[in-house]
Order: C-alpha cells, then sequence, then structure tokens
C-alpha cells in the first residue's frame, strides 16, 4: 500500500504519548527515588554510568538516544529517566513485610552496589524511600510512627478514591532521605503502578519547584538596590541642569543594563519552577485525595508551606518586569527631554545662521554699490578712450563730455543687469 510522504518526526511525535509509562507494581515493594540535578554533561554522564552497570552485569547497553529506561539488575528494577534539568533513579524490589514499623525497613537502593551508587553524576536534589504495603490499613496506620516516620509531623490522606492511603512526615531523616508509605489494598498493579509514579513525581517536582526559592531571595536583594538607583536618578533627572544630563543618561543606561541582564539570568529559572509546580498541583489532583481524620491532608499541607515560596517567585518575576517597564519609561522621558533640549538649541543655532544671513546680504547688497560704481568707473573710462580715438574721425563731442554722459546710462546698466543676475539666481533655488 503506497503511503503518502511522512514527517521526519512522525514517528517520534506519536511515541511521545507513551513516554515515562508506568509500570505494573504489587505490594509489599520497596522503592528508592533519586533525583540528580546537573548540566548537560552531567545527564549525558549519567547514560554512560548507567551503561557501566549493565556492562558489569553482562546486560545489553542503552539506546543512544533514549530518554527512559527500564531493566532489572541483580534482583532490582532500575528505572532510569532523562529529563531537561535533571535525572531520575527509580529502584524498586519485593521485601519481606513482616514487622514493619517494629524495625527500620529495607530500602531498595540497599541493593545497588554502593560504590556505584555513590558516582551518580551529579548533583542529588531529592531522595525518596517509599514502601507500597498491602492489607489492613488501619492496623498499618498504627505501626507508621516506630522506626519510620516522624509522629509529630505526619501528614496522610486516603488516594485512589479511598482504596489506598499514605502517609509521610517531609523530613530529612539521618540517611539523608525522605520517607513515605503507602498502604494499597486491593489496587490492581497497573493501577497501584500509576499511583506509585504520581506519589514520586509530586516529591520530584516539589523539590524542582523550589530552586526558584534562592533566585528569588538574591533577586530581591538586587532588585531592592537598583530600586533604590532608579528612584535616586528620577529625582536626579528631575533636578539636573542641561550639562549633567549626558552623565545622567549614562548611569540610567548602565541600570537599564543590569537589570535586563538579571532579568535574562533568571527568567528561565522563575518559568520552570512556576512550570514544576502546575505539575504538582495537578499530580495532587491526579491522586484523588480524601481526608484523614486527624491528619492534615498532602494537598493542604502543600498549599500552606508552598504557597509563600511559590508566591515569592512570582512576585520577583512581577518586581523585575515593574522595574523593566519603569527604567524603560525613565529612559524614554530623558531621552525626549534631550531631544527637546537638542531641538531648541538647534533652533537658537538656525536663528543665528539667519542674522549671520541677513548681516551677509547687507554686507553683499553694500559691495553690490561699492561695485557697481568700480564696473561704471572702468566701462566710463572705455568710453572716453573710445571718445578720444573717435574725435579724430569726426565725433562732435569731447570725451569728458562723452564720459559724463555715459556715467548714468552705465551705472543703470550695470546695476539693472547686477538684479536680473539675482532675480535668476533666486529662481534656481
Amino acid at each position: 500500500m503506497h503511503q503518502p510522504s511522512a514527517h521526519p518526526q512522525r514517528v517520534a511525535l506519536h511515541n511521545e504519548i507513551h513516554a515515562r509509562p508506568p509500570e505494573a507494581m504489587a505490594a509489599p515493594l520497596a522503592l528508592s527515588h533519586i533525583v540528580m540535578v546537573g548540566d548537560t554533561a552531567h545527564r549525558e554522564a549519567s547514560r554512560a554510568h548507567l551503561a557501566a552497570l549493565l556492562r558489569d552485569h553482562h546486560l545489553p547497553q542503552p539506546d543512544a538516544q533514549s530518554t527512559h529506561v527500564r531493566l532489572e539488575v541483580a534482583g532490582v528494577r532500575i528505572r532510569w529517566e532523562l529529563h531537561t534539568e535533571f535525572v531520575t533513579w527509580t529502584f524498586s524490589r519485593a521485601f519481606d513485610a513482616a514487622g514493619f514499623g517494629q524495625h527500620e525497613p529495607v530500602a531498595a537502593v540497599q541493593s545497588v552496589p554502593q560504590d556505584w551508587l555513590a558516582g551518580l553524576p551529579g548533583q542529588m536534589l531529592a531522595a525518596l524511600h517509599l514502601w507500597v504495603l498491602a492489607g489492613d490499613a488501619e492496623a498499618g496506620e498504627l505501626s507508621l510512627t516506630r522506626h519510620v516516620l516522624h509522629e509529630e509531623t505526619l501528614v496522610g490522606s486516603a488516594v485512589a478514591d479511598g482504596q489506598a492511603r499514605v502517609f509521610t512526615d517531609f523530613a530529612l531523616h539521618a540517611d539523608g532521605w525522605s520517607r513515605m508509605v503507602l498502604m494499597a489494598d486491593g489496587l490492581a498493579p497497573r493501577r497501584l503502578g500509576r499511583l506509585v509514579q504520581r506519589l514520586l513525581e509530586i516529591d520530584t517536582y516539589r523539590m524542582a519547584a523550589l530552586l526558584g526559592l534562592p533566585a528569588a531571595r538574591e533577586s530581591s536583594a538586587l532588585l531592592a538596590v537598583a530600586e533604590g538607583e532608579l528612584a535616586a536618578l528620577a529625582e536626579a533627572i528631575r533636578l539636573a541642569g542641561r550639562h549633567e544630563e549626558p552623565q545622567l543618561l549614562d548611569r540610567l543606561t548602565r541600570l537599564a543594563g543590569q537589570v535586563e541582564s538579571h532579568y535574562a539570568a533568571t527568567h528561565s529559572r522563575f518559568s520552570a519552577s512556576a512550570a514544576y509546580f502546575e505539575l504538582v498541583d495537578q499530580r495532587l489532583q491526579d491522586i484523588h485525595e480524601q481526608r484523614i481524620a486527624g491528619l492534615q491532608p498532602l494537598g493542604e499541607f502543600f498549599e500552606r508551606r508552598l504557597s509563600p515560596a511559590r508566591a515569592t517567585c512570582a512576585w520577583s518575576v512581577r518586581r523585575q518586569d515593574a522595574l523593566s517597564q519603569r527604567v524603560s519609561r525613565i529612559s524614554n522621558l530623558l531621552r525626549t527631554r534631550v531631544e527637546i533640549e537638542q531641538q531648541q538649541s538647534s533652533q537658537a543655532l538656525l536663528a543665528t545662521m539667519n542674522r549671520r544671513q541677513d548681516l551677509q546680504l547687507q554686507l553683499q547688497a553694500t559691495v553690490e554699490g561699492l561695485s557697481v560704481a568700480a564696473i561704471t568707473y572702468y566701462i566710463v573710462g572705455l568710453v572716453s578712450y573710445v571718445a578720444k580715438g573717435a574725435g579724430a574721425i569726426g565725433w562732435p563731442f569731447s570725451p569728458e563730455a562723452t564720459a559724463a554722459c555715459a556715467i548714468p546710462i552705465v551705472a543703470g546698466g550695470v546695476w539693472l543687469s547686477l538684479r536680473r543676475l539675482h532675480a535668476r539666481l533666486l529662481a534656481h533655488r
């Protein structure tokens, strides 16, 4: 069957809907989730790090273009995902849940080669142990405070339309990991896999969203300095004289450059944080929380604890935009003032030039009068010589009389000739 020409990205775009699919899971299950932040080199190095582990266990190498790999190594399920800013590693294995809560439970990451684990490229942003238990949720809930979660900071809720319960304390324990317990009673394996993936993504995106908070706090100090400088410049512009305006314009231009440079350096971070906050909201909606008596739900906890950080990031963005607009307005005002003064200077210069031109015209008129007299003198002299020569052939008047009669005629002719020349020049202008 003949097919039309396909777009070169058609297959990749079609398969994007199947990217990072959830896995079918069954309780009891121990999971360890790590988020490693790094630049492009670190993210690519994580692929090589995974390949090294597979090579040590004589397993096939991952695809060089893949962004998601699922495999099993020595009884441990490993899930590697390459994201825009970070790499996530999820290790999972079945474990014996007998006596859970009476002692420190087994973590999935303990079954991974520790030297290999310590060499993960990048910097660890989040680390979470998640245990999935089966059975009676009410009975399991009583044992959560022993060796697993801190009872004084415990939060939890019923999820998946009440078919499961999730508990956490959002605390970093002595090993540097946070902990979460999911009591899944009767959930189908694939639905359980989707629920676990959403819980892991909530913790991942929560931490990724908070990356914008240090930038917002640093930005607040820098913006305060810039706002003070702008206020001082505005007052100086109001009181400045004409000779001070170029220096003020230079200061204002430098300030605008600093503001725009800072905006460019932080805009992508704030935009990413806003997107991550939205993903956290979406994942919280996806788990369909219901309140458990006496416990604060995860969504309510996030709303109260994350809202200040989100508002700080959003306020920094608005503050940057407002400062940039103010700098632009004051710059335009100062430039307009300088342009008006330049126009006034130009008008004064034109007026001076006009006055000089009038003087030149008056001088020219004086010179023209002298020119008429000089030209008349020379022409009358020629007429006198002609009259002397003509007397020899019978000219009846003396040279002096002839010259005297020729003076008004010559002077009038010269004057008319100059007037016509002026008129012709003015006609061509």
